[in-house]
Parts: structure tokens; C-alpha cells; sequence
């Protein structure tokens, strides 16, 4: 297909045929292809949207870089990987982790830079050396792992900063938030997060009407008197304009406390293009390569003016099972919206106001989700949990994970948290299985059941 840019009109151009599907060289009629990158924006926005704000960054450049990268990342696999690449959440807990070391915006554009760098030079030993090296090097035990200390140390940013801003409200957007999770089906429950948004701005501006201000902890961390709902920005605000810009600083806390994300992100990248191309009939395992190193240089073209990371994401892979359309023209016309919504300060503050307590509703879930996808991991490749090859070094890693236990080396230096506890996985694991009785050793699955089937083939050149 070249660049991945000429469709050919599948049937009548309204809907798939009985049992067919919508490929990815293929497309509906016009309008119907716009109005479904309309939906793909929708359906990632409460994820995607939200990531920004909890990380300090601008979300207004966020949405304009993920049209950036989801582009990059279409014309880099040659439209057959149909994905839109949003803000991913797995940097949150680096953002708040890096912050609370005293490292600003640049510090975690810098780090988030560096994971890039190593992201994409990671995509390209794949496409050399096929997907073994990574199975080799981060079993299932040490991915669920590292992706379970990741959501799980989160908790104490909305146990001490959301939740606290404004408990009532945080309790009704979670319990909504929750049952629209579990209890709505097809394209509503892929959008229950941004359903929860809307839920919460509502809560906090009756509130706000009927109670008046409430003196709790605001944006800027202070106690005192302030609404709910502070909408003075967007009233402020252009309607057009260029979101702000900053270049990244580089410093090595910050990027230790980053490098363990790169795990989390292979393995999400790897269950998104096997899922992919099981739904469209057509195994993408050539492709993983490329898609890894593409979602690295993407998130190294965003984090370098000050943008988030960037990666792949399952709520766009659920609107294409809910529709059957995989064509990548509905993504080309999804990264035309996010390049149009970048460009509207007014659409920006009206996401930077999110009210705190809203974020606490949200976060408890949506935090505890990210951590038990570590779980899923487990469970999903079966990984046995009473073998001590196993329970040692993840027990001891999530703990130094999720309490932010911290290992002190001369004055200067201090690892921490995230960084220290998939250290203690990752090492202990292949340290202790190297030194194990042989009873004790067993063949472990493949990094996940989205990659079983890659193996030592070798990908194809761009």
C-alpha cells in the first residue's frame, strides 16, 4: 500500500457486509469515516485527556502531539496497524514521583524522552532479532509485576492530593464512573471515564450552587476557601492558538525513576498488535517492531517540545471491534481532530479545570485498573505465584514499589520507588532462577498471549 494512504471503497461505502470487516486499505464512504475519527478522539478522551492534567503538562499540547504521533505512527508501519496513539497513563506515577523530588515540567518531558530513546532502540532489535529477546529478558512474573508497582503507586497521589479536595464529590463520580464501567455496553462503556468527567463537572457545579465554596486542599496544594468548579481560565482563553512549548532537561533521578515504564509499554504494545490482527484476519507479527520503535520516536517527538508520551491504546482497538471497521483513513481523520482541538486554548482550559475531587473518583479506579492489569498478566500466561523462583522477587519488588521504599548511595544519589522496585524484580528474578535448584525451574510462557506467536520470524523491512 506505500505510505498506507489509498483506500479502496469497501461495498456500498455504509456499513460492513454480514460477517466482514472493514481492513485497513479499505474504507466507508467519507463522511462516515470522519464521523468515526470523531468517535476514536471521544472514546480515548477520558484516559487520554485526563492522563495530562494529572501529570502538570499541558493538554492542550498533548492532544495536538498525539495527532502528531498517531500519523508518525501510521506512515512508520505503512497503514497496517489501524491505532491511535494517545497520552499514556503509565507515566503518571513518574510524573508525581519526579515531582515530588523537586523536578518540574522539564524534568519529566526529559525522563519521559529518555524511555522514548530506549523504547524505539528496543523496536529495533525486534525487527532485527526477533520478539525472543524481549521474552527472554522480561518473563511474564517480571511484567505483570513492573506494570503492578506502576498502577499501585499511584495510590497515595489520590489517597493525599484528589480524593481530599473534595471527598463527597469524588465518592458520587467514582460510584458512576463504576457502574457505567460494568453496566453499559459497546461504545458507551469504551467512554465511561469521560462519562465520569462530565458526571463530575456537573456534581461540582451543584454543589458549588447549593453549598457555596468549600475550604479543602486546591490546584495549587493549600487549604483553603475555593469553588469547586474554577471555569476563569476558559473564559480567558482564545479560541485559537498554539499550546505552550518547553524543551526538556535531562537528570539521571528523574530518568531511573522513568526506565522501568519502557517494560509496561512493550507489553502493552505487544497485546495491541496481536489483538489487531487476530480482529482483522491478518497476524501483524512483522509489524511489532516497527510499532514499538514507532511509539518510541513518537514519544520522543512529543516529550522534545514538552508533550507527553505517547503509545497505543485498547479503548480505540474496542471501537473497532464494536464497529468492524479497521480502516486506518478513520485514524488519519482522528489525528485531523486532535491536530484541530491543539489548536483551541479554550478546549485546553476547559480540561485543565477538572475539578480535584472529580480526579479522585476517577483515579481510584482508574489508577487500580492499571495496577491489576499486572494481575491480568499473571493470570492470563499462568504464572505460579507459590514457586519461590517467582513469589521472592515480586513480593519484594511491589512492596519497594508501592510504598516508595528508598535506597539512599552517597549523598547525591537516591533510588526510590518505581525505579527501585522493578530493579529488584527484573535482577532478582533472573539472579535468583540462575541460582536455583533445578526443581524450582520450569519453562515460562511468552511475555503474554499477544505475542505467542512471534517467535524468531523475521520482520520484513520498512
Amino acid at each position: 500500500m506505500g505510505l498506507g494512504v489509498g483506500w479502496t471503497l469497501h461495498g456500498d461505502g455504509r456499513t460492513p457486509a454480514p460477517g466482514a470487516v472493514v481492513k485497513p486499505d479499505e474504507r466507508l464512504s467519507w463522511p462516515r469515516t470522519v464521523g468515526l475519527g470523531a468517535q476514536h478522539v471521544v472514546a480515548m478522551f477520558g484516559a487520554s485527556f485526563v492522563a495530562p492534567v494529572l501529570m502538570g503538562l499541558d493538554p492542550n499540547l498533548a492532544i495536538m502531539m498525539s495527532g502528531v504521533a498517531t500519523v508518525l505512527f501510521l506512515l512508520a508501519t505503512r497503514g497496517r496497524i489501524p491505532s491511535y496513539l494517545g497520552c499514556s497513563l503509565s507515566f503518571v506515577g513518574v510524573a508525581a514521583a519526579i515531582r515530588a523530588q523537586g523536578g518540574g515540567s522539564a524534568a519529566v518531558t526529559g525522563a519521559i524522552l529518555v524511555v522514548g530513546g530506549v523504547l524505539l532502540l528496543s523496536g529495533l532489535a525486534v525487527r532485527t532479532f526477533g520478539a525472543r529477546i524481549i521474552h527472554a529478558a522480561m518473563p511474564p512474573v517480571v511484567t505483570g509485576a513492573v506494570v503492578m508497582l506502576i498502577g499501585f503507586n499511584l495510590a497515595p497521589v489520590t489517597a493525599g492530593t484528589y480524593w481530599p479536595a473534595d471527598q463527597w464529590t469524588a465518592l458520587l463520580t467514582m460510584l458512576l464512573t463504576g457502574a457505567a464501567v460494568v453496566c453499559l455496553r459497546g461504545f458507551w462503556s469504551r467512554v465511561a471515564i469521560f462519562l465520569g468527567l462530565v458526571f463530575g463537572y456537573a456534581v461540582s457545579w451543584a454543589f458549588d450552587r447549593v453549598f457555596g465554596k468549600i475550604h479543602s486542599i486546591d490546584g495549587s496544594g493549600r487549604v483553603t476557601d475555593h469553588w469547586r468548579l474554577d471555569l476563569s481560565g476558559v473564559t480567558k482563553a482564545d479560541w485559537i492558538g498554539l499550546p505552550s512549548l518547553h524543551g526538556p532537561t535531562f537528570h539521571w533521578s528523574a530518568v531511573l525513576v522513568a526506565l522501568p515504564v519502557v517494560i509496561a509499554l512493550i507489553a502493552e504494545n505487544a497485546g495491541h498488535v496481536k489483538a489487531v490482527g487476530e480482529m482483522i484476519g491478518d497476524p501483524l507479527d512483522d509489524q511489532l517492531g516497527t510499532a514499538i520503535a514507532a511509539d518510541g520516536a513518537a514519544t520522543m517527538i512529543s516529550t522534545s517540545v514538552g508533550g507527553p508520551a505517547n503509545t497505543t491504546y485498547s479503548e480505540n482497538i474496542g471501537v473497532m471491534a464494536a464497529t468492524r471497521v479497521y480502516s486506518t483513513a478513520a485514524y488519519w481523520a482522528a489525528a485531523g481532530f486532535a491536530l484541530l482541538f491543539g489548536l483551541c486554548p479554550k478546549f485546553g482550559a476547559v480540561v485543565a479545570a477538572v475539578p480535584g475531587g472529580v480526579l479522585g473518583g476517577i483515579t481510584v479506579i482508574l489508577y487500580g485498573m492499571i495496577g491489576l492489569l499486572g494481575a491480568q498478566i499473571w493470570v492470563h500466561n499462568k504464572v505460579d505465584l507459590r514457586n519461590p523462583l517467582n513469589l521472592v522477587p515480586v513480593a519484594a519488588g511491589v512492596i519497594i514499589g508501592v510504598g516508595g521504599v528508598s535506597l539512599k548511595i552517597g549523598h547525591n544519589f537516591e533510588l526510590g520507588g518505581i525505579a527501585l522496585g522493578t530493579i529488584v524484580v527484573l535482577l532478582g528474578h533472573h539472579v535468583l532462577r540462575a541460582l536455583a535448584p533445578a526443581h524450582l525451574k520450569r519453562q515460562e510462557p511468552l511475555l503474554d498471549a499477544g505475542t505467542s506467536g512471534y517467535d524468531d520470524k523475521r520482520p520484513t523491512q520498512l
